[in-house]
């Protein structure tokens, strides 16, 4: 437990000892994790929003004018069993009716209309909203159904989107991962080098590799962590100013906005590990030419 203690105030004291440093070493984690968290919680939102949409999103399946409604309503099973179908629903020619009357407000304009000039209709909600097209063509094969209405060009948009997003994130996660461990690393190399002969003489006299990288490591993991707890408190502060201004425009209307609640434990979890693992990574990268002695 001595031991312990001594590699533990040694690790917490170099971070004092090299104070500008250190500092800029957990500027540098924070701006790295909050450029990853920014761009991460984008894509989730994104995500969000597309699976939002694919549980809206719907494909309609017109039935020929020669069907009468009892064998309309037998084409359910068949479309039922296609694949990527979540759910279908039937639409008599006048709930189909009703439905469009009931989108403007001046009923009169509609008193000559009658069911007779809509068709029998499913609607179809999809699974995978990426599927659409191959989903229309199979349903446009059912006996029965003369047209099918799908709003593809709407729902590949989105895909391009989500796709880009979630591409452009992986590659600065990584980008900045390894930018935010070189630094680390060059920041533990300029403590390690002020105290190179020390390391040299604790070496000579039989110290262990782990007894002298220790305090270095504790440095390092400590760095890390406290540039995450940091990045975690500004992540929220933004988020949150973001969420507001989102919500109390135009774009609540549009957007869906998943609240920091649901995911700050997620998202502390993973800047501490990040921060754990950049600080504790780098250090070790950082003294391993010193212990060749």
């Amino acid at each position: 437990m001595r031991q312990f203690g001594y590699l533990l105030k040694e690790g917490v004291t170099s971070i004092f000892t090299h104070g500008f440093m250190s500092f800029a070493c957990i500027l540098v984690i924070v701006a790295c994790l909050l450029i990853m968290g920014n761009f991460a919680l984008l894509a989730f939102n994104i995500d969000y929003n597309i699976d939002s949409l694919e549980s809206q999103n719907e494909i309609l399946a017109f039935v020929e004018d020669s069907l009468p409604e009892e064998e309309a309503r037998a084409l359910y099973p068949r479309l039922r069993a296609l694949d990527n179908i979540s759910s279908v629903e039937f639409v008599t020619r006048e709930q189909a009716m009703q439905n469009f009357i009931s989108d403007y407000d001046d009923d009169e304009m509609f008193q000559e209309v009658t069911p007779s000039w809509f068709r029998n209709r499913y609607v179809l909600y999809l699974d995978d909203l990426s599927l659409m097209g191959a989903t229309q063509k199979e349903i446009q094969a059912v006996e029965g159904i003369a047209d099918v209405s799908a709003s593809l060009e709407l729902s590949q948009g989105f895909i391009t989107i989500r796709n880009v997003v979630s591409i452009v994130s992986v590659i600065l996660i990584a980008v900045l991962f390894v930018v935010s461990v070189f630094i680390m690393q060059n920041t533990i190399k300029l403590a390690t080098f002020s105290r190179r002969e020390e390391i040299a003489i604790m070496k000579m006299v039989g110290a262990s590799n782990f007894f002298i990288r220790c305090p270095f490591v504790i440095e390092g993991l400590l760095l890390g962590l406290i540039g995450g707890a940091v990045a975690f408190g500004l992540q929220w502060v933004i988020y949150d100013f973001v969420v507001r201004h989102v919500t109390a425009g135009s774009l609540s209307r549009l957007v869906l906005v998943i609240p920091f609640d649901t995911l700050r434990y997620g998202i502390l979890g993973i800047f501490l590990g990040i921060g754990l693992v950049v600080g504790t990574f780098g250090s070790n990268i950082a003294i391993r030419n010193y212990l060749k002695v």
